[in-house]
């Protein structure tokens, strides 16, 4: 196999929603009551709804920018590569960079639903949350069926909703939702509590995975006030590691062998140490801590290789060690359009690092675990041939997708004679704190 012989799908990617999401969903007072896009001033946007003020931050939607210009920074939409919010300019965008197809968070709603888990109303965001999902799988995915990957958020509040529209999602041939990795953090019960047996039934029954994305629960630390971000940036992966030991443990797994957990922008260097520590703690310490109820007769490594999958943006060390992960537990995602997003030059990056596997490797951590774990029938819509990373790089090379990095002048330029210095974690947490004193 060669480079453009590849058909890759993104399992991990991301929507900044145009102002239009609701417009062809509702009418009248359940229109008026969906959440709007504004703009601020200062010409930013943020999403106003049920008396909160949300905004996007920079970090969200770089791609496109000069690296210079990365920032915390809140944007408008205009002030963004289109492909952030546009269907038609995100295929480009894809094709240019050799994506066959993408599965993409909200960012309006949050990579977990919480926009509606956490409203006041819920009778109110219960018609919001369907009617987002509605434009999600109908009108953003619908555009282009061969391309992306349906993803639904639900409505955790209550779990005969949330059963109900897991079904729905499923005849509308939508197969993978989202919930945060430790939904404790938003005030949630635990997933070991029991609130979300219901759920974790509709998903095996219908055949539907669940997305565990990262930062919705589990975080990496931030050391001290003077810490460098990048040190929060690196670890970011390994915090995923926190989660999945949790998820390990869940029951549910046993009585439910089917279900399906896919960690979401997680990295998958840490899971061959995890999985071994796991294993090691478990014979050590089953005997006290009464965990054969979690594994039965499995060995915690058995349990994950079984049930659970995660992603990478670039991660050579984890694809030298896949014999220790699973070949079949791995897929490849590109995180378009925040920071980490390897755009235009995906396949270069994974190439280096997956050149070494046999061709029936490339091909499982490519697209065919991504097409078995979400349903995702994609040789039904498009040949093969027409998706392989050369084919899409010349069809946007025919149509001019226009790869210019965007520049705005950055947000704050330097001072005459200042000198740059590391961004700190106090840094961050300031702008964070200035952008919700300013909407």
């Amino acid at each position: 196999m060669k480079m453009d012989d590849m058909v890759i799908i993104s399992v991990d990617d991301h929507i900044t929603e145009p102002a239009t999401v609701f417009d062809n969903q509702l009418s009248g007072e359940a229109y008026a009551t969906a959440p709007k896009l504004k703009v601020k001033s200062t010409g930013s946007n943020y999403w106003e709804y049920q008396g909160r003020k949300i905004q996007s931050v920079a970090l969200n939607a770089v791609t496109g920018r000069v690296r210079e210009e990365y920032g915390m920074e809140p944007t408008n939409l205009d002030q963004l590569r289109k492909g952030c919010w546009d269907v038609d300019a995100r295929v480009g965008d894809m094709d240019i960079n050799g994506i066959a197809a993408s599965l993409n968070f909200s960012s309006l709603c949050g990579m977990d639903g919480g926009l509606f888990l956490r409203s006041p109303d819920k009778k109110m965001g219960l018609t919001h949350l369907r009617a987002y999902n509605d434009w999600h799988i109908d009108e953003w995915c619908g555009a282009h069926p061969a391309r992306f990957i349906p993803l639904g958020i639900l409505p955790l509040w209550d779990m005969d909703e949330t059963v109900k529209e897991v079904r729905r999602l499923a005849d509308k041939g939508c197969f993978a939702v989202t919930m945060s990795e430790n939904p404790t953090i938003g005030g949630m019960p635990g997933v070991h509590s029991g609130y979300y047996e219901p759920l974790f039934k509709a998903l095996a029954d219908n055949e539907t995975a669940l997305c565990l994305h990262i930062g919705t629960g589990n975080i990496s630390p931030h050391c001290s006030p003077e810490s460098p971000i990048e040190a929060n940036i690196a670890t970011m992966p390994m915090a995923v590691a926190f989660g999945a030991a949790d998820w390990l443990n869940l029951e549910a797994l046993h009585r439910y062998p089917t279900l399906k957990l896919c960690f979401s922008e997680s990295g998958i260097g840490w899971i061959p140490y995890l999985m071994e520590r796991a294993d090691y703690t478990h014979e050590q310490h089953h005997v006290w801590t009464h965990s054969k109820q979690y594994y039965g007769d499995m060995k915690p490594s058995e349990v994950f290789r079984r049930n659970i999958t995660s992603c990478f943006v670039d991660d050579a060390y984890g694809l030298r060690n896949l014999d220790l992960i699973g070949e079949d537990n791995v897929c490849y995602e590109v995180d378009y359009p925040h920071s980490d997003a390897p755009w235009p030059n995906a396949p270069e990056i994974l190439w280096k690092s997956a050149q070494f596997l046999t061709d029936a490797q490339i091909d499982k951590i490519t697209h065919l675990n991504a097409m078995r774990l979400y349903k995702f029938p994609m040789f039904d819509h498009m040949a093969k041939e027409e998706l392989t990373v050369g084919a899409l790089r010349a069809k946007a090379a025919a149509a001019g997708v226009d790869t210019t990095l965007i520049s705005t002048g950055g947000s704050q330029p330097l001072a005459p004679g200042e000198k740059p210095r590391p961004v700190t974690s106090a840094d961050v947490q300031a702008m964070y704190a200035k952008h919700a004193e300013t909407v």
